[in-house]
């Protein structure tokens, strides 16, 4: 008897986009595993929907003031329809088209129900970029349930819709990617664990992704994450908390500054700070008028959306 082969599909969310999509799109359209490749497209203008279809992806368009990470995501699952979605920003780059193969491996196996792929920074990444990939994404990959949170903390329910694979069918338990101001990675995981399911991190399924952030998009994105924290916290609950890790990141960053940068430490203080700074405000700002949030947030769609 031959058993059914899962259906396989990508989503690859984007906006103004076409300068990645070279990158981008042509590792997963050589994929082996020929998964459905879907470009969900929030109403670009520099060209994106038409590169994507010039290389030979799905294209699906969507109005910029309904984009919202969770339900546009889930917008775009529900239109593959298939027993395997991946999720990819455009500027994440798999490093060849065997890749793919090796992230949704744990899925093909049903030794995981999430898994995601080892960031690496892109070539000219400072050290602050490469930092980030690095604490976050060890060279070792693991297994991760409810069962592990004593010695993850918080770090259990991680996971990057940059690079990332689900079970459609342990979604359709958890009514799918629910509609968030950031993070709907995070609380799908936390809800998927909390449900009985693991996630895999995939140490070999390598995919080049990082971002170059002023101090002043540091403040706004971590403003984001602090508002959106608040509003899930009760679900992202563990022993060790988000302030442990972040002191963890900030101990580990400035012995690697130490040992390789000194001159860069007071530009480290000030990242750390900022960072801080934005997070503290976000929690505390859960009862702030609407202007107020609009006029810190690094999310200029989600304020208008229909899903706000």
């Amino acid at each position: 008897m031959t058993l059914h082969a899962p259906s396989i599909g990508v989503a690859v969310i984007t906006h103004n986009s076409k300068h990645h999509l070279l990158n981008c799109l042509p590792p997963l359209l050589q994929s082996p595993l020929k998964p459905r490749v879907l470009v969900v497209n929030s109403s670009s203008a520099d060209g994106t929907v038409e590169m994507a279809k010039q290389l030979g992806a799905e294209v699906l368009v969507i109005p910029r003031h309904e984009f919202n990470h969770g339900t546009t995501r889930e917008l775009a699952r529900r239109y593959l329809q298939t027993d395997i979605i991946g999720m990819l920003t455009p500027d994440a780059y798999f490093v060849d088209e065997m890749a793919f193969g090796k992230l949704i491996d744990p899925l093909l196996k049903n030794k995981a129900e999430v898994a995601y792929a080892r960031q690496i920074p892109h070539t000219g990444a400072d050290f602050f970029e490469a930092f980030a990939r690095e604490f976050n994404y060890p060279n070792q990959s693991h297994l991760r349930s409810l069962k592990d949170i004593s010695q993850y903390g918080v770090y259990t329910f991680f996971c990057s819709n940059s690079c990332a694979a689900y079970s459609s069918k342990a979604l359709d338990i958890i009514g799918g990617f629910s509609p968030v101001l950031l993070g709907e990675d995070t609380v799908a995981v936390a809800k998927l664990l909390r449900n009985g399911c693991s996630i895999a991190y995939v140490a070999d399924a390598l995919v080049k992704h990082s971002h170059r952030y002023s101090l002043i998009q540091e403040f706004r994105r971590n403003f984001d994450i602090g508002l959106a924290r608040k509003q899930y916290g009760e679900l992202l609950q563990a022993p060790k908390g988000d302030t442990q890790r972040g002191l963890d990141y900030l101990q580990t960053m400035f012995k690697r500054l130490l040992e390789d940068a000194p001159f860069k430490i007071p530009y480290g203080f000030a990242h750390i700070v900022v960072k801080w700074l934005g997070y503290r405000l976000g929690k505390s700002s859960s009862q702030t008028p609407l202007w107020f949030k609009k006029l810190i947030s690094s999310q200029d769609f989600y304020w208008s959306s229909k899903n706000n």
